[in-house]
């Protein structure tokens, strides 16, 4: 079987591709170029390929990339929503583009080095959850039955900690490389100062949880549900973002307990066994990628999802996604789009 290896000049994906070739696949490698990818990703890459004496390859994906995943970013943070840059480049670009070349080039499937697991069971393909305690299904729940059907994840199985004795044992470049950027193209910027080149500065109202104005921000782009930092605001009591309200320009903030809340509407939705939700269905959720499982019951929501957790979670976000499990297998999930008070 021909198998082509998205790396990224990082230890995860050189190991995977390590992984496939001992275990007689015909391998290669490419890695993908856009904002944010270094010279020195690249050449780990091609010194990873030729370690394992492989094809390498590298594919331009700049303009696409720069359309689809970095203007959404900026548009996202100037409505006053969070977005996660990861789920829509797995879902477009990596898993998209990505396999989609890879075909075109006469490969079987492609693979990458993500902590989970792909699964067919009966002719469906599940995804599931991985060994490793950072597991990243999180990021992988909007790809769909043609996707996960060309989707190899060797490193499902295994946890960091053994990726990088195998990185050692086989004297990869990439052993020794630290982790990759939350933000993977802004790897030396932090991105309100990115975003203050880009969005105008547009003051508006801080308003308390009783709608009494206690001060001015600087923008909501530059402001984030759960933030504590940078506010501006005297207080005796730690205050955190509880709201932001991008019709009237305004930001909400409250004391901690004020920022959880139990129940949202999520939208652009995807299951990936193509669930019809029509009844009630109780399930574990996370809305945030570091939040543990928590118990909650969906349901449809005029062909959006309604969220109901069990106990209140920490500073739900719109924009960011909400994932939703039953044991170790990701159901689906989607965008939250509003959080009910």
């Amino acid at each position: 079987m021909k198998v082509l290896v998205a790396l990224s000049g990082g230890v995860d994906s050189s190991v995977a591709a390590t992984l496939l070739k001992e275990n007689n696949y015909s391998v290669s490698g490419a890695i993908m170029i856009f904002k944010g990818v270094l010279d020195e990703d690249i050449e780990n890459a091609r010194n990873v390929c030729e370690v394992l004496k492989i094809p390498f390859y590298q594919f331009d994906f700049s303009n696409i990339y720069q359309k689809e995943i970095v203007e959404n970013f900026i548009s996202a943070y100037q409505s006053g929503h969070t977005p996660n840059p990861c789920v829509l480049c797995n879902q477009l670009i990596k898993f998209g583009l990505f396999l989609k070349r890879a075909i075109e080039m006469g490969f079987d499937k492609i693979a990458t080095g993500h902590y989970a697991r792909v699964v067919e069971i009966d002719g469906k393909y599940l995804l599931i959850r991985g060994k490793d305690k950072n597991e990243q299904s999180y990021f992988l729940y909007r790809l769909n039955q043609s996707q996960l059907s060309r989707i190899i994840l060797p490193l499902g199985d295994l946890t960091k900690e053994e990726v990088r004795r195998i990185a050692k044992k086989m004297e990869l470049p990439t052993a020794h490389r630290r982790k990759s950027q939350d933000v993977c193209f802004l790897p030396d910027t932090d991105y309100i100062q990115y975003l203050k080149g880009l969005i105008p500065e547009k003051k508006g109202p801080v308003f308390n949880k009783y709608g009494e104005k206690i001060g001015e921000h600087r923008g909501i782009f530059q402001y984030t549900y759960g933030q504590r930092k940078r506010l501006g605001i005297s207080s005796g009591r730690p205050l955190y973002v509880m709201k932001i309200d991008p019709k009237n320009n305004a930001i909400y903030v409250g004391e901690k307990e004020d920022v959880y809340k139990k129940e949202l509407i999520a939208g652009s939705i995807n299951f990936i066994t193509n669930l019809t939700l029509n009844k009630p269905l109780t399930v574990f959720a996370k809305a945030r990628y570091f939040a543990p499982l928590s118990k909650a019951v969906i349901n449809n929501f005029n062909g959006k999802v309604r969220v109901v957790f069990e106990k209140p979670q920490w500073a739900l976000t719109p924009g960011q996604s909400v994932v939703f499990y039953q044991n170790d297998t990701v159901l689906g999930g989607g965008i939250i789009e509003e959080v009910i008070e």
